[in-house]
């Protein structure tokens, strides 16, 4: 893997440049600040002088010496799910659960670690703290994610998602009976003034897109379809909340929890991408998990 340095390009405008850093490092907003007062983050190839400076779209970030140095991940032999792989890239069937790459409070027992094992080799571009990871799922949210296994890979991925070429689809089980068939959630989301761990939704802070259409409709509860146009986090659970119909199981976010759940009824089934070096368009998809189906089963459906 390359050295510790993490390259992004903002996707959106309107975020300040130390939360940008924060995100994309996996630190808290102080280190991230402690990095630019360094000179280790450079904005558009010149060093970042002013942690509060507001990004534009198409900002190129790069961060250098992100992570802590005495930060040492470790391979563990921890079961993943692999559906297909190739030289310059993999496609991981992430389980509820389990976190995607260390940060505070979950240095092991991460995706990562677990690709550390499975894997030879992963890109270097995200630095020590996330190599070869290109987008996130939440802890408890299941489904697919695509792993670059070199820089060159790397950056194609992260430009398709950026350029919304590559497309994510979910399902999630939400509550109450959702009466428009088809629709799309814009607006924009920061975190919450109340709670930092949280995300709402603000009149400044970074555009959030939503398309989503209904499934199947059950007595108390709609299936939906969500498709990501952008990649906020928390995005679809917000959402959710803001058209008045929370992700079941969701408690940070208003969800009804009736089922015994371990988490949110987040599935993202769906990723179509191109292969970096082929130019070949992949649809990958991923079932529903047996949890999920179950509660399905268990639901009556309207006429």
């Amino acid at each position: 893997m390359a050295g510790d340095e993490i390259k992004a390009v903002a996707e959106s405008g309107g975020i300040r440049l130390d939360l940008f850093v924060a995100e994309k490092a996996a630190c808290t907003r102080s280190h991230a600040k402690s990095l630019i007062e360094q000179g280790n983050v450079f904005l558009n190839g010149a060093k970042a002088v002013k942690s509060g400076v507001t990004l534009k779209e198409g900002d190129e970030v790069v961060i250098k010496d992100p992570a802590p140095r005495e930060l040492d991940l470790s391979p563990q032999d921890i079961p993943i799910e692999i559906i297909w792989q190739d030289d310059d890239l993999a496609v991981v069937n992430k389980p509820q659960g389990m976190v995607v790459h260390p940060a505070p409070g979950a240095y092991d027992n991460t995706l990562v670690n677990a690709l550390l094992f499975r894997l030879s080799s992963l890109s270097g571009i995200n630095g020590v703290v996330r190599p070869g990871i290109v987008h996130r799922l939440d802890k408890d949210t299941s489904g697919l994610l695509v792993v670059a296994k070199n820089d060159f890979a790397h950056t194609s991925l992260q430009k398709q998602i950026a350029e919304k070429s590559a497309k994510r689809y979910y399902y999630a089980l939400v509550d109450g009976v959702v009466q428009k068939d088809v629709g799309e959630i814009r607006n924009f989301l920061a975190r919450s003034a109340a709670d930092r761990k949280k995300y709402a939704v603000a009149r400044e802070g970074r555009l959030a897109v939503t398309l989503y259409k209904v499934v199947k409709r059950y007595s108390a509860y709609t299936l939906m379809e969500y498709e990501l146009k952008t990649g906020r986090t928390h995005q679809i659970r917000v959402h959710s909340r803001y058209i008045g119909h929370p992700v079941v199981g969701d408690r940070t976010y208003g969800g009804s929890d009736r089922f015994g759940l371990n988490g949110q009824l987040l599935h993202a089934y769906k990723l179509v991408l191109t292969h970096p070096r082929t130019g070949e368009e992949m649809t990958f998809t991923a079932p529903l998990p047996d949890y999920f189906q179950k509660v399905l089963d268990s639901l009556k459906p309207t006429e």
